[in-house]
């Protein structure tokens, strides 16, 4: 896929109160622990490197953000979850707007859950992933920063991620491998939104 156009539309605090005017249209989420590269990623995905706002700060995404890509499908970057510095009173409330938006939003084709490759396999995550299961969401994973481990050593520990999931799983969601620094990742991702993008709404969708 190629993208040619690509610009923020609109951030919403929670589902409920995103635009009627956002509708008829795939959504892309994409989720991760905080400081795990997504907003880098998203900005590579449309080749504009401002485009999803990136910060020192970790956890300092509280918004549903969209963005509108080639006008024709939108990609949404949902709050970091896991940073513990938050108090549990927005921990709660982000896990509210996660989840409400992850269930409740139809439009939703797939969400790209991101995994720091650099990391073994951590317990939040490993929760998440089997709540995404158990309430049958579509999801697909993306190891990123692979630019930080030589190729050797990063294959090897996607591999073992790969196969500490087995342990829990009978097979594996899509897999990808990127790259915010060299653009790893890329083709493979838009090329899988563009296979997505073929598919109806649901017939549920307001739509």
């Amino acid at each position: 896929m190629i993208v040619n156009s690509a610009r923020f539309l609109v951030s919403s605090p929670d589902v409920s109160r995103i635009p009627a005017s956002v509708v008829n249209r795939h959504e892309y989420a994409f989720i991760g622990r905080s400081n795990v590269g997504k907003s880098s990623l998203i900005n590579m995905l449309v080749g504009k490197k401002g485009m999803a706002m990136t910060s020192a700060t970790p956890g300092k995404t509280m918004l549903i953000n969209h963005f509108l890509v080639n006008d024709s499908w939108y990609i949404v970057d949902l709050p970091g979850y896991g940073y513990a510095q938050r108090s549990k009173t927005d921990r709660a409330k982000l896990e509210k707007m996660i989840k409400s938006y992850i269930l409740g939003r139809m439009q939703m084709t797939n969400l790209f859950l991101l995994i720091d490759s650099r990391h073994k396999p951590q317990r939040i995550d490993m929760e998440f992933m089997q709540w995404l299961g158990e309430n049958g969401v579509p999801f697909s994973i993306v190891f990123t920063k692979l630019d930080k481990m030589g190729p050797v050593a990063g294959k090897k520990q996607v591999a073992e991620y790969c196969e500490a999931l087995l342990e829990q799983w009978e097979e594996l969601p899509p897999v990808f491998v990127s790259s915010a620094t060299d653009g790893r990742g890329r083709d493979e991702i838009l090329d899988y939104i563009e296979q997505l993008n073929r598919l109806p709404l649901e017939p549920s969708d307001p739509a």
